[in-house]
């Protein structure tokens, strides 16, 4: 039996310029208030790891970095409890950008269960399980 790994390595993070552009333009989303997913499938040319996945706390919403700095941590470790569900799934490497669109201070189960409702929605709409 494959033991699951529950980590977010660097190679993991979205850090192209290039690639967070694609996601902004050609993205396709999922929402799930608060949150929302956009993600692009990953061509050759973007590839350096499977799934990339980066974080975005809207300075609108929350003015102190302290704050936006609290809200990503959550999302991190939300997504990096349950990115097994979404491994598991992909046929290709997607990258993805998880975005918190709220003024409203959800706590960490909040998130989390929000982040879970998302991934699901997220492989529902891809067609990669069935409902």
């Amino acid at each position: 039996m494959m033991e699951k790994r529950f980590t977010y390595p660097k190679s993991e993070k979205l850090k192209s310029r290039v690639v967070i552009e694609k996601l902004f333009t050609g993205g396709k989303s999922v929402s799930k208030y608060p949150l929302r997913l956009v993600y692009i499938p990953l061509d050759d040319a973007d590839i350096i790891s499977s799934t990339q996945v980066g974080v975005s706390v809207s300075k609108r919403y929350f003015k102190k970095a302290v704050d936006r700095n609290y809200y990503k941590r959550l999302m991190r470790e939300a997504y990096r409890l349950n990115k097994y569900q979404l491994t598991g799934a992909l046929t290709k490497p997607y990258a993805f950008m998880l975005l918190y669109q709220t003024k409203d201070r959800l706590t960490y189960d909040e998130v989390y269960e929000k982040t879970v409702q998302l991934i699901d929605k997220f492989l529902l709409q891809e067609g990669l399980v069935n409902p």
